[in-house]
């Protein structure tokens, strides 16, 4: 539900679930993940195409190099695991976490944002439209520019959702949001509609790799299916400030998280679990905070 919400597919609170509260090998935590991911992104963009929110042009305009992405991480994701550093990738998870949520933070806490002219990528790949805001009772219009800059964070995206098996959301809205300049609603939305594509590639990869367990996947899809579309529902009726506020929340805490365990996992300093969770979440608090509290930091631009 949170997932489909925000825009993050799921993935990216799945994973840290199924490794931190439920001990599942992370291998198979993200073969899950991949495939849930598919569920939650058919389960939410058909509710968000429906209501007009998912651009589904802009989406396969830009999703082509999350799928390129998506194949390089998949295979990098293989060397890892069997080089025997599978602490590695939970650090690596976090820090992505961390850097698309500060990112999130420097664009804006609230809607709308400046609309920016349109630039000549709006015009030849036509990166505009228009939909009906029911938490303002109004009717709100927008471009997409800068195509190329979000192109490049996309495959970044999709880089690690194959290496992670997340799907690629949080990296997506920020392409979407930050590079592209679309509200904060369309991008959640329409990346959505994206890392179905993303997830599908992934999953066929760690498939033939012998990293998804079919009964642990099959079990997660009926839960992300379910919540997927509740969350689609809750995007339509809330304000873009309160989905950017749950958004850096939740990878707030998950980003510090997943370092701390992987910190732990290496044997260098060892930090007991009770610790993580604590320092996660005083971590996750004191940053929402701050981000509340400070009139300069999150301000739309």
């Amino acid at each position: 539900m949170i997932g489909s919400v925000i825009g993050l597919g799921g993935g990216v609170l799945l994973t840290p679930i199924l490794t931190l509260f439920l001990g599942v090998p992370i291998k198979y935590a993200t073969g899950a993940s991949a495939i849930s991911t598919i569920a939650t992104s058919c389960s939410a963009a058909s509710v968000y195409v429906k209501n007009g929110l998912a651009n589904a042009r802009i989406g396969m305009v830009i999703e082509l190099s999350t799928i390129i992405g998506a194949v390089i991480g998949a295979l990098t994701a293989h060397y890892v695991y069997s080089s025997g550093l599978t602490w590695l990738m939970y650090i690596v998870f976090g820090f992505m976490s961390l850097i698309s949520m500060i990112l999130t933070v420097r664009r804006g806490r609230g809607e709308p944002t400046n609309v920016k002219p349109p630039d000549w990528t709006t015009r030849v790949f036509k990166l505009y439209g228009k939909y009906y805001d029911s938490s303002c009772k109004s009717i709100v219009e927008y471009y997409g520019v800068r195509w190329w800059l979000a192109e490049c964070i996309l495959f970044f995206s999709g880089f690690s959702a194959g290496m992670l098996g997340i799907g690629g959301g949080a990296f997506n809205v920020v392409g979407l949001d930050w590079a592209m300049n679309l509200p904060i609603k369309i991008a959640t939305a329409t990346s959505s509609f994206i890392i179905g594509a993303t997830s599908a590639t992934t999953s066929m990869i760690y498939w033939s790799l012998g990293y998804i367990h079919p009964i642990l996947a099959a079990v997660s899809i009926i839960g992300v299916s379910i919540g997927a579309r509740i969350g689609a529902r809750i995007l339509s009726r809330i304000s873009g400030k309160r989905v950017r506020q749950i958004f850096i929340m939740v990878l707030g805490y998950l980003s510090i998280n997943m370092i701390l365990r992987g910190v732990d996992m290496s044997g260098y300093i060892p930090i007991p679990r009770i610790q993580q969770y604590a320092i996660s979440m005083v971590v996750a608090i004191c940053i929402l905070f701050v981000i509340l509290r400070s009139p300069r930091i999150g301000d739309a631009r």
